[in-house]
């Protein structure tokens, strides 16, 4: 483990004693992919991770409506975990979907070809806006939700005491670096008022992770980076297809595998580095053991310091020159100025001047015709 000179005083130091974590990085093909997706969970160990005795809730990441290669769970990584836990004996399975304030999450699922794998599998859909909220105080100490939401917060009635199986996909993120397993989170047990928590993203994703920990008796992730993307994600990017798929039972270390293969340094992204020093996994690649396919020598030199005019107004809010009126912005009906003007962007200029001819190019690959073949 590698231990910082300076720590933070803010970190709590927590249980550092560790077990070796395994990631699996898998080669895959679109020929092949959803037995690939199967033996990337085995390798990882997925059975132990997740009791089979509890339901499992599949966390989908839906990062836009729109279908955008990289941006949101593919259709084969949905189809592929059902398919393995199924054949394994889980059989009460129930994928999960949250919209945002800028994403219509039923709208989402159907675009994005989630839907034809729920009906294939003739599993019934949770849209988090349609289930109960319930207040919730964690146990353990947190960073910034309390903070954040000093009358407290709400997260999903139903995920309590169910498996959670995330499906992020490899991509860079304007305000984190790297968005993924851990990432994943944080549209499931946080409300639309999630927002409120950007200027402090990294702490927030920590204490998701603590949260998780409390209410899961398992958690597990498969990572998508059949096609990967890189730039201003999640949603502005250039995608690049990579032909592989990544397993494990460690939020954080699954993270950091696919931050290094990006071309990052794990323990330089505050939520990897936090999460690592309070013991809640392994952001140390050194400490990783991963199985399936050797990453070593592997650089995609992606970039993550790019914005788009939108993301570089929300970094002058969040900690800019306008930080002091983040609150009067993001809690007040100033917030519906912002709503409208992401989806102008994104939607309106973006998506049919940029991005549209980005998806006609994937569409023509092979993964781009096993997409359309859904």
């Amino acid at each position: 483990m590698t231990t910082l000179t300076q720590p933070n005083p803010a970190v709590p130091q927590l249980d550092t004693t560790r077990t070796t974590p395994t990631v699996a990085v898998v080669p895959t093909t679109p020929q092949t992919v959803l037995d690939d997706i199967g033996k990337a969970m085995r390798l990882a160990g997925y059975r132990n991770a997740l009791p089979q005795d509890y339901a499992t809730l599949l966390k989908i990441n839906i990062s836009w409506q729109h279908y955008y290669p990289a941006c949101s769970t593919t259709p084969w990584q949905l189809d592929g975990a059902i398919r393995t836990l199924k054949t394994d004996g889980y059989d009460n399975l129930i994928p999960a979907h949250n919209g945002t304030v800028v994403v219509d999450a039923k709208e989402g699922a159907v675009n994005n070809k989630h839907t034809p794998v729920e009906r294939l599998h003739r599993l019934d859909a949770l849209y988090l806006e349609d289930a109960k909220w319930i207040n919730f105080q964690p146990k353990d100490r947190m960073l910034a939700l309390d903070r954040i939401y000093p009358d407290g917060f709400r997260i999903p009635e139903t995920f309590i005491g169910k498996n959670v199986l995330h499906l992020p996909t490899m991509k860079t993120h304007v305000f984190t670096t790297i968005t993924g397993a851990m990432k994943n989170a944080f549209g499931g047990l946080l409300n639309h008022n999630r927002h409120w928590t950007h200027s402090a993203i990294h702490e927030t994703l920590v204490d998701l992770l603590q949260i998780q920990k409390q209410i899961h008796p398992g958690v597990f992730a498969v990572t998508d980076g059949t096609f990967a993307g890189d730039g201003p994600g999640p949603r502005a990017m250039r995608w690049h297809t990579k032909n592989v798929m990544l397993a494990s039972a460690d939020q954080v270390a699954i993270d950091a595998v696919s931050a290094k293969m990006m071309g990052f340094d794990p323990l330089s992204i505050k939520f990897i580095w936090m999460a690592h020093e309070m013991g809640l996994g392994c952001g140390d690649i050194r400490d990783i053991e991963i199985v399936g396919s050797d990453i070593d020598g592997i650089d995609w030199h992606f970039s993550a310091g790019e914005n788009t005019l939108f993301s570089s107004g929300q970094k002058s809010v969040y900690w800019g020159p306008f930080k002091p009126l983040e609150n009067a912005i993001a809690r007040s009906p100033l917030v519906n100025l912002a709503i409208a003007a992401s989806n102008l962007y994104h939607n309106g200029y973006w998506l049919p001047l940029k991005g549209k001819r980005r998806v006609q190019a994937a569409l023509r690959t092979e993964w781009g015709e096993l997409f359309q073949s859904y």
